[in-house]
């Protein structure tokens, strides 16, 4: 990070509990050389026990990540820092309308039966991420499963999750992947919309649909990250943590910028 990047992260990260009062030990490393190093290997696409000798001990990097990763404080920091980006835009921190899709990629060969399968739309056999961004392509949930689990069925969990945790989410923008019963259900079970926006059947070649680009903005992001061009983690939730990881970065730049976010 830059000094203006850690000037901006530094107020919004979570406080330690010896920081506050309740115990433990302090910790060794400044958070701002943790992050950095967490970052790189998700940038770069290393192995944990390939940290260069610039940044802390492997070990300890790695415990810095699975403390974060159980204690849910990867998703606090990110929540943070997408809330001051809306605000930055001129929105309301919390989003009332939002866009989810699904993105297959490979999966290498840590990656078990268990949480693998094959997309036969995609010919990718791995895992498949579902996301749903707000309308400046910000993260607000994602979920990996096996890549044979459809759409609909893996919206409907997600948008559950979504939901609860984003009281003022209205309406969502999907293609025509979620369509049929699913409609319905987040109607009744979440007083979500779920808007389908489809593709012409008189279209040819590539057209940039309304809504639709903007969580494929996304998924071009992640892809730009080594770590996620394919799938390099045992669990599930790890691989979730993962994608949280690189948008903390997309974020922060985006806090740093000159100029306002477009909408």
């Amino acid at each position: 990070m830059t000094d203006a990047e850690w000037a901006v992260v530094r107020p919004l990260l979570p406080v330690p509990g010896w920081l506050r009062g309740r115990g433990g030990q302090p910790e060794a490393y400044c958070h701002r050389a943790m992050l950095d190093a967490v970052r790189y290997l998700e940038d770069n696409g290393i192995k944990w026990r390939a940290m260069p000798a610039d940044f802390p001990p492997w070990d300890r990097v790695y415990a810095f990540f699975r403390r974060w990763h159980d204690h849910v404080l990867v998703r606090e920091f990110h929540d943070r820092l997408r809330g001051r980006v809306r605000q930055k835009a001129g929105r309301d921190v919390e989003p009332t309308a939002g866009v989810i899709d699904s993105q297959s990629v490979k999966a290498d060969a840590v990656v078990g039966s268990d949480s693998r399968g094959f997309d036969g739309g995609k010919l990718i056999n791995g895992r498949k991420r579902h996301v749903v961004v707000d309308t400046l392509g910000l993260l607000l949930g994602v979920m990996v499963t096996a890549a044979d689990i459809g759409d609909r069925a893996a919206a409907k969990e997600l948008l559950e999750q979504v939901a609860d945790a984003h009281h003022r989410l209205e309406l969502v923008w999907a293609d025509g992947g979620y369509t049929g019963s699913l409609v319905e259900h987040c109607l009744a079970a979440f007083v979500l919309v779920l808007a389908i926006v489809k593709r012409s059947d008189d279209t040819r070649g590539f057209v940039v649909l309304p809504k639709r680009w903007i969580v494929e903005r996304l998924f071009a992001h992640l892809m730009r990250s080594r770590r996620l061009v394919r799938d390099f983690e045992r669990r599930t939730n790890t691989a979730e943590a993962m994608v949280y990881w690189s948008m903390t970065m997309i974020t922060t730049r985006r806090l740093t910028r000159s100029r306002p976010a477009r909408a």
